[in-house]
This record gives C-alpha cells, structure tokens and sequence, in this order.
C-alpha cells in the first residue's frame, strides 16, 4: 500500500463551504464512494469510508489531513453542525449535502447514521513504531473477524497502548466493518498491517520487547505475568488460536483464569482483559 497520499483538492478562498447537494444515488461521485467497500478498489486507491458521527468526528478532529470529503444528510447538517460539519469548514475540507437515498447507497451499513467520509489511507511501519520505544503493543495473527479486530483496536487506544500490528493474513483494518467497530480509534494510534508472524516477533525481541501469547493452555496465569517491562500481546485467530511455532518463539504463554463455568473468552474480550492487565502494571504498578 502506498505509504503518501494526494493531499486533498483545494477549496476557492471565497467559497469556504461549497453547499451542494447530491441528490443523484447513480452519479459517478456515488459509486466511486460505494466502491470502496471493495478491498481492491481501496488497495487501488489508497482511500476508505468511515461511517457514522463518532468515526467521522475522530477523522476530522485527528486526521483532517487526511479527509477527502466529507458527505452529510439534511437531517446530520444540523445535528452535527458544531462538532463535524464547522470543524471540518474550518479546517478546509469539502463539505457535501446529500440526500438520504444517495447516503444509503454510498454506507455500507444497513442503518446509517446520516455522515460518511472518505479518507486516504495511512501505511506506517514497523521501524516507525519502534523508534518511539514503545511500552506496549498487540500484535494479530491471522485474525479474520472485523468486529474482533475493531474491538482490539479501539481497547488498545483505551488504554494507551503504543500501537496495534495486524499480520498479513488478517481482516483488512480499512474494511467498513473494521471501521465502524473502531468507533474512531483508528485514527488515534498507529495500525502497522501486513506483517509476518515470526520475523516480526524477532524485530520485537531484538529492541527488548517481550511478547506474551495469550493462549488458553498457557502454563502462566495472567496475574502471575510479568508486566511490568515493554511487551507485545501476541493474539492468535478465532477458530483455531496460536499456532505451537508461533507460541514456540514467544517469551511466555500466559492465559486469563476463568473461574466461573464459561467455557472460553472470544479474541476481543481477552485480547481486553490483557491490555487492562498490562496499563495497570506499567501504569500503576501492580
């Protein structure tokens, strides 16, 4: 994926908000937006759809740089005026009425919420994560639920953790589904993609970042892990979790106590319950 992007088109200094209003759900504009559900047509272009306020208001707020357009119903024009349609005037972004049929067809969604917008898509690396000595990381592998990996996302950015790595056969994290389960945070911490397993375990190693699998037949229980020096949680796909090669080049397995009669915990949830695990002991200590 291209790591720089076309900056978006400027506005006439006179004309700081250009009030149109599509009202055609056929027009070129509309299907080059719904296009980007497909992942090679985002592969292609560099760009993805954020839908619904919340993840609109992060993009703007956090990444407006980024922000090509941004697309609102009569209806959110009003709801939204005072945290994303002026923050997006004031910082130069083209603002688009749409009509409720032309936001239906460009949303992914089933029920959409009134905002999309398009956004070109940032690549940052391995090296650039690195080089800011981070404390603490996750790492994917092989994960193929976007709700999963959204909710990873969006708990890692809770609870300030340095960045979220997502292998190369994981869920692409521009997926619309990906997307909306960020709620936003997608645009507050790096999202290093397309990563082999085990070279990217060794890099981790190599700057004294110790990585921990979480697997439920680790022999180390979560409270007895140490957590208290720069780490990775390394989470392992859906069905079938971490492979033994990948547990193997691990430093630890550590696994979350379950005592009540729940079988299992599912990715999201684990991958929560460790991250917490980890900022209380490099917050706080304990």
């Amino acid at each position: 994926r291209p790591t720089s992007r076309r900056r978006p088109r400027p506005r006439p200094p006179d004309r700081p908000f250009v009030a149109d209003v599509l009202t055609n759900p056929r027009s070129d504009r509309v299907r080059s937006v719904r296009s980007l559900a497909q992942r090679p047509v985002r592969q292609r272009t560099g760009r993805f759809v954020v839908e619904g306020p919340q993840g609109v208001r992060e993009a703007v707020r956090c990444a407006a740089d980024r922000v090509v357009d941004v697309y609102l119903t009569d209806q959110a024009m009003e709801r939204y005026a005072a945290d994303i349609a002026a923050p997006a005037r004031a910082a130069g972004l083209w603002v688009h009425q749409v009509t409720d049929e032309v936001l239906a067809v460009m949303a992914d969604s089933e029920q959409p919420q009134g905002v999309v917008a398009v956004v070109e898509a940032l690549a940052p690396s391995l090296a650039d994560v690195l080089a800011g000595s981070p404390g603490l990381l996750v790492l994917l592998t092989h994960v193929r639920d976007p709700g999963n990996a959204g909710t990873v996302i969006r708990a890692a950015d809770a609870v300030g953790a340095a960045a979220v790595l997502v292998s190369e056969a994981s869920v692409d994290v521009t997926s619309p589904k990906v997307v909306r389960s960020t709620a936003g945070s997608l645009f507050h911490l790096p999202i290093v993609t397309g990563l082999p397993v085990e070279s990217t375990l060794d890099e981790l190693r190599a700057h004294g970042i110790r990585t921990l699998a979480a697997d439920g037949g680790g022999t180390t229980l979560l409270p007895d892990a140490d957590l208290s020096t720069p780490h990775c949680w390394v989470m392992g796909n859906e069905a079938w979790g971490l492979p033994e090669q990948v547990r193997a080049h691990c430093d630890d397995i550590v696994r979350v106590p379950i005592v009540g009669k729940a079988e299992s915990l599912n990715l999201a949830m684990a991958a929560t319950v460790c991250l917490y695990a980890s900022a209380g002991a490099l917050t706080f200590g304990t």
